[in-house]
């Protein structure tokens, strides 16, 4: 049973989604009101799944996210909560290890389908607003911790998943614009996660930004999911 940690300075959020994941099997093992709490509960509980609200009293969001994500063996996967989709803390959040983020309003079905996702260990990635958060805060976002990675690790092959994965593009699609098996495709991004050291789909679009692989405007429009 995936185990799920609910980080929210407002008792009728955590309430509330609580009863939607527990109605759907999942294991809500704590809550918290802060940032300093979601860290302590986190190491109380070991979670598989944290839902972390960016902006809370005494220690934001986005400091428990670096807290929590520090490289070690057996971290949680942590899913930003925002009211609005181009939070700058928000990206900030992604370049620390975040694995996706969700606006407070998600449907019942896409909250579960989320915390199922990201448990698997694959990225939650909204595309088209996924798009617009970085090119709006890579290049200018001074106060988030930079990526530094060298990307001549990469072939050129993997350098244009890389550029194709920035737009958004799910392993199918990505599959059917190489000519590709999605087999093959799935093992280009394993490799290229894992030449640049990065968690997920979410840290490699960010990267791509980062370093200039992708600037903003040069991605044609994404596909809407």
């Amino acid at each position: 049973m995936t185990r799920v940690l609910v980080a929210d300075d407002q008792a009728l959020v955590r309430t509330g989604f609580r009863m939607i994941l527990a109605a759907d099997g999942l294991d809500v093992v704590g809550e918290a009101t802060n940032g300093a709490e979601a860290v302590a509960e986190v190491r109380r509980t070991r979670p598989d799944v944290v839902l972390m609200d960016i902006r809370m009293p005494e220690l934001d969001g986005l400091a428990a996210t670096r807290r929590i994500l520090t490289g070690a063996p057996g971290e949680p996967r942590v899913i930003i909560l925002t009211t609005f989709d181009l939070d700058r803390y928000v990206y900030a959040a992604l370049s620390a290890g975040a694995s996706g983020f969700l606006l407070k309003d998600v449907t019942p079905e896409h909250l579960v389908a989320a915390v199922r996702t990201v448990r698997t260990g694959d990225a939650l990635l909204a595309p088209v607003i996924t798009r617009r958060l970085v090119e709006r805060y890579a290049l200018r976002d001074t106060g988030a911790e930079r990526l530094h990675r060298d990307l001549a690790a990469l072939t050129p092959r993997e350098l244009e998943v890389l550029r194709l994965l920035a737009g958004g593009l799910s392993n199918a699609e990505l599959a059917g614009r190489l000519h590709l098996a999605e087999a093959t495709v799935k093992t280009h991004v394993a490799r290229i996660l894992a030449k640049l050291d990065l968690r997920d789909r979410v840290q490699a679009v960010v990267l791509a930004y980062e370093t200039g692989l992708v600037t903003p405007g040069a991605q044609s429009a994404m596909p809407a999911r």
